[in-house]
């Protein structure tokens, strides 16, 4: 792709009929469950992107046996009930939050030792509350570089659990009856009992959910922050449940029932909505239309609630046959909007390329936590719109951009797939916008700028 992308400016409405590659969300969650699941699981329609092969490669490092099918999109995993085959192990997980979450969870509950290194990127990104969790349960980490964040050397706290077993943190639960021969017996249950902190990253609570089943007696997650659900979350939750798993929530606290284990054999991951939104995204400030194959309502990812989003502000949204079709009003009649997107927000920089182009302020509140992602998502926006001649109001967890004309200008994108992707729209009605460093969007959808390329060059 080169070291920049000169984005091409079009002056039709799009027609546009594309399919993106797999979730990586779901991708990455597939791996980790497929893993710990006892025997031979299948996953089709797998994202292969940066994310996705340094989850794949880590797994090798610990000594899972793969086998990957790129060109058909299916990865098989022998997964070993909840055991690491290697005890000791030096993982590589790049600037996947997804893998350095997941698998330090993982590997925090495992009897092993082992060493997760990380990129430059992912070194600033928060870690400690996890780290904070599994330390106190019995896991022993050593940081390599600066406290509180990767790389570091990471000692399971099965390796150190006493009375048989029992982790630190695991308590007494409630007295339950079983019937014996001809009487009533008791048995103490124990459960792992942990706090937990989500305000800034919802997936230090996806990567408990989902190693769950290594915590036989069971597990309860009391949330201490005020945030204590979200969208990624109750991906997790549906994909436990569809394995078998139940992960119940009563608005504070999560629970796992004592003996959950995984049982599904097969995996179809749904297309990525996040990378679909690109698409949406350009119909929208067209006028154009562009349909997703294989995006349909029952789709369970979060940024479906982007479609809404376009909704309001005066696009047609349908489902189709093949997929669902988003038709943009005509130009200059996409309104402006207030939202909060706390729940959705890898799609606050989709909303922040369009914002330009609609007929009054867009303004995105609860968003704080994006600037503690692969960038600083919220001044990014600001910043690159701000080069581009746009009027913004950045404010620590909210931003107002006003509409008006866009102006040529090299988009810095901070090594981040999002800001990558999502200003390759603002170009689609300005000429002279470039994206420096394209490269980046490897992480989640490396053909993003082919396919546009393609797109953009049709008669």
């Amino acid at each position: 792709m080169g070291e920049k992308y000169f984005v091409k400016k079009i002056d039709k409405p799009v027609c546009w009929e594309v399919e993106v590659p797999g979730s990586k969300s779901m991708t990455n969650r597939a791996l980790l469950m497929a893993a710990l699941t006892e025997g031979t699981v299948e996953l089709e329609g797998v994202l292969f992107s940066d994310d996705s092969r340094y989850f794949l490669s880590s797994l090798q490092s610990l000594g899972f046996e793969l086998t990957v099918k790129e060109i058909e999109k299916i990865v098989t995993v022998v997964g070993c009930n909840g055991e690491i085959p290697k005890k000791e192990a030096e993982i590589y997980v790049g600037s996947a939050g997804t893998a350095a979450r997941f698998l330090t969870a993982m590997l925090g509950l495992s009897d092993g030792s082992y060493v997760i290194q990380a990129s430059e990127q992912m070194k600033q990104r928060p870690m400690k509350p996890l780290f904070h969790l599994l330390e106190g349960v019995g896991a022993e980490i050593t940081y390599l570089e600066e406290e509180g964040f990767l790389p570091i050397h990471i000692r399971g706290c099965r390796n150190r659990s006493e009375e048989g077993g029992m982790l630190r943190g695991e308590k007494d639960s409630e007295v339950t009856e079983k019937k014996s021969v001809g009487k009533k017996d008791t048995e103490m249950i124990k459960e792992l009992y942990l706090e937990l902190d989500i305000s800034k990253s919802t997936q230090f609570l996806s990567a408990m959910l989902l190693i769950s089943p290594m915590v036989k007696r069971g597990m309860k997650i009391h949330i201490t922050s005020e945030k204590t659900d979200g969208s990624y979350i109750r991906i997790t939750r549906k994909m436990l449940e569809e394995a078998g798993v139940t992960a119940g929530f009563d608005g504070r606290d999560y629970t796992v029932p004592a003996g959950a284990s995984y049982k599904k054999t097969h995996y179809r991951i749904e297309p990525d909505v996040s990378a679909a939104c690109y698409f949406y995204g350009a119909a929208a400030i067209t006028g154009g239309s562009a349909l997703v194959k294989n995006v349909h309502s029952d789709n369970s990812q979060g940024d479906m609630k982007f479609l809404e989003v376009l909704r309001d502000m005066g696009c047609a949204v349908e489902e189709e046959l093949e997929g669902i079709r988003v038709t943009g009003p005509e130009v200059g009649k996409l309104k402006g909007i207030e939202l909060n997107m706390n729940d959705f927000s890898d799609q606050a920089l989709t909303l922040a390329a369009m914002a330009p182009y609609a007929n009054s302020k867009v303004r995105m509140t609860g968003i704080g936590h994006i600037r503690g992602q692969e960038s600083d998502r919220l001044h990014a926006m600001a910043a690159e719109l701000g080069k581009a001649g746009i009027c913004c109001a950045e404010e620590q967890s909210a931003i107002t951009i006003f509409p008006g004309q866009p102006k040529a200008a090299v988009i810095e994108t901070y090594e981040d797939h999002r800001v990558a992707m999502a200003f390759s729209l603002l170009g689609l009605r300005t000429e002279g916008i470039v994206i420096d460093h394209p490269d980046c969007c490897k992480k989640t959808f490396e053909e993003y700028f082919e396919i546009l390329e393609r797109l953009t060059e049709e008669k």
